[in-house]
């Protein structure tokens, strides 16, 4: 079935009305036509409904049942050290899949990459779209919200609506995600903070440390900047039972 987030200025009531971009593709790409039937998302809400106007660039649904929440039970952040070249791309795409409800990028001291503030607008809107199509694709009721890239020094602030925070480091040889759990088992909100390519410095980790965020490790191998959000965010929501 195909799936829409509806246009929440335009719609009402069980009357849902598309963006004029969803519209053109769901009748020009999708070939839809009135009477036809799809997944509408609207404020974190699931519906079944069905095509009763389609004309040029505007299409109308009615709402016939409402659908299960896709949305998980744990609220995650993730921190992501801002990688080279494409990578943040992928991790922004992959972690909406997987249930993220925020991500950050985060200039930390080894990063490569320097964004000046025009660069960063037009990167996060790129990530935005992205985040969204992701969340179209995989049937989240919500679309995650990606912000622009922030200074390190800027965490504390942002840290402060997550219960607990978990960073993966490569440092760290003791007490993994299962033990992080069995720590803390009725979580509401987290944030998983990840390091760029050149990971994150001791001086970097005794201020996450002072600022609460607890060290832990993925097992013996080292996983690259892309792989250790995704990791982290997979095997946290596996325990925390959102996998079921």
């Amino acid at each position: 079935m195909h799936r829409f987030y509806a246009d929440p200025e335009k719609s009402e009531g069980d009357v849902f009305v598309l963006t004029p971009e969803d519209a053109r593709h769901a009748l020009k790409v999708l070939r839809m036509k009135e009477g036809d039937q799809a997944e509408i998302i609207l404020k974190e809400n699931r519906f079944s409904a069905r095509i009763t106007e389609a004309s040029d660039v505007l299409v109308k649904f009615l709402a016939e049942s409402s659908l299960p929440s896709t949305e998980p039970s744990l609220s995650v952040t993730l921190f992501q050290g801002l990688p080279k070249a494409d990578k943040m791309d992928w991790i922004v795409q992959k972690a909406v899949e997987l249930g993220v409800t925020r991500i950050v990028p985060v200039t930390f001291s080894r990063c490569v990459v320097r964004l000046n503030e025009k660069d960063s607008v037009k990167k996060q809107e790129r990530w935005q779209k992205i985040a969204r199509e992701a969340g179209k694709q995989s049937g989240r009721c919500i679309i995650p919200m990606v912000l622009p890239p922030v200074s390190f020094k800027s965490l504390p602030d942002l840290f402060a609506t997550c219960e607990q925070l978990a960073i993966p480091w490569e440092e760290c040889k003791t007490g993994g995600p299962l033990a992080f759990a069995a720590a803390y088992p009725r979580l509401h909100s987290l944030g998983i903070v990840i390091g760029p390519e050149g990971g994150i410095t001791p001086e970097e980790m005794d201020e996450l440390i002072a600022f609460g965020g607890k060290p832990m490790t993925l097992g013996k191998r080292i996983l690259r900047t892309e792989t250790a959000g995704l990791a982290a965010l997979s095997v946290f929501f596996g325990l925390y039972g959102e996998m079921e």
